[in-house]
């Protein structure tokens, strides 16, 4: 049976269908299981009463599904302290991979209310670094040059965000006073959640649009990659 990490983004891959069941926190795409969440992983399986030796009904799955991060603790221990995630006030450095909500949408750039600093992700060596969870939103930008890396002059800002969208963007300068400078340029940056029109939970398709799993609806997005 695959391993889950400790910690899993929305838009991670827990696994095959094969092996689990979707549950709360996760969506079903292309035979895999996403998490839609942020948090913890945990499975559990149906009551172990074994079948009938003449049924031919295969064993049950074993559930996944994601239980979110505290929001009040000060240190969410997940295992090893290199998969801590501590709450704290400490600022992004040009680099930091970082995760927050858009707030507001205009013309020429993107606010993003930043909540998670991952501290450059993962190190040469494959070590995962600590990801602190701010206490209190910092507020960042991306600019439409920063959306992308190619054809800039033809993004068009509200195709690719929607307020209320999760992003994972990463700090490429300090900004001025009031704001961090981000860029999602790359193909694992961008949106990893986001909700319909409708209220419904989407979940990627390709790297420009996600789909309501209620109406089947799609809408444009600049998708990240899933890990």
């Amino acid at each position: 049976m695959n391993t889950l990490p400790a910690l899993v983004l929305p838009g991670q891959l827990l696994g095959p269908s094969s092996t689990y069941e979707p549950g709360p926190g996760t969506h079903l795409h292309a035979s895999n299981i996403y998490a839609s969440l942020s948090g913890h992983p945990t499975t559990a399986s149906l009551s172990p009463q074994p079948p009938p030796k003449s049924s031919k009904q295969p064993h049950s799955k074993p559930t996944v599904s994601i239980a979110r991060l505290p929001s009040t603790s000060a240190t969410v221990d997940l295992g090893p302290v290199s998969e801590r995630i501590s709450n704290t006030n400490a600022l992004p450095r040009v680099g930091d991979v970082v995760l927050g909500r858009v707030t507001r949408c205009m013309t020429r750039q993107v606010n993003v209310a930043i909540s998670i600093v991952m501290n450059g992700g993962s190190g040469g060596d494959g070590v995962k670094e600590e990801g602190m969870v701010c206490a209190n939103e910092i507020q960042g930008v991306v600019r439409r040059e920063d959306v992308r890396a190619t054809e800039k002059e033809k993004v068009v800002v509200g195709e690719g965000f929607r307020v209320g969208d999760l992003v994972r963007a990463v700090v490429i300068s300090l900004g001025d006073q009031s704001s961090y400078y981000l860029t999602t340029a790359k193909n694992e940056l961008g949106v990893i959640m986001a909700k319909s029109e409708y209220g419904n939970v989407m979940y990627p398709i390709s790297w420009k649009e996600f789909k309501d799993p209620v109406t089947g609806e799609t809408e444009s997005r600049k998708v990240a990659k899933p890990f």
